[in-house]
């Protein structure tokens, strides 16, 4: 199944760990053959923790980098594109349901790349229905209705 996963479930590719989330879980999706998407804008998000990480002296800054650069050279995640038009026209079509713009580039890129979005987004699994009148068949679904 093709899976785009969100940036929670990268979070411990760069030390920073997250309540009830097994370290392996990406690990574990890929092992079962699943095909697995990331947002580049999941990128910038671990950046931009990573980096408030850093300032409170939490994490390395080179911790950080091999965590990023571990998913970007991992060969089972692709990254899809925020810029292609496709995924920004959905995501501009999710805007009008979605106030945060980074996570209608996430499911957008999802919709358009995956048929599952992983993902423990209370407001998006609430969005469910409106989500299938865009791409029937889809679904946002938790990691632990996947594993």
């Amino acid at each position: 199944m093709k899976l785009l996963l969100d940036t929670t479930y990268l979070l411990p590719a760069i030390g920073i760990s997250v309540k009830d989330l097994n370290e392996k879980a990406v690990l574990n999706l890929a092992d079962k053959g699943h095909e697995l998407f990331i947002s580049e804008v999941s990128l910038f998000e671990l950046s931009a923790k990573g980096a408030k990480y850093v300032v409170e002296g939490r994490l390395s800054p080179e911790r950080v980098c091999r965590g990023i650069n571990a998913i970007v050279y991992d060969e089972r995640i692709k990254i899809t594109r925020m810029h292609e038009s496709s995924i920004l026209l959905t995501a501009f079509r999710l805007r009008k349901l979605i106030d945060d713009f980074i996570d209608c580039i996430i499911l957008s890129s999802a919709i358009n790349h995956a048929e599952v979005l992983v993902t423990e987004d209370e407001e998006l699994h609430k969005l469910s229905e409106e989500i299938s009148s865009i791409k029937p068949g889809f679904k946002v679904r938790r990691l632990k209705e996947i594993l």
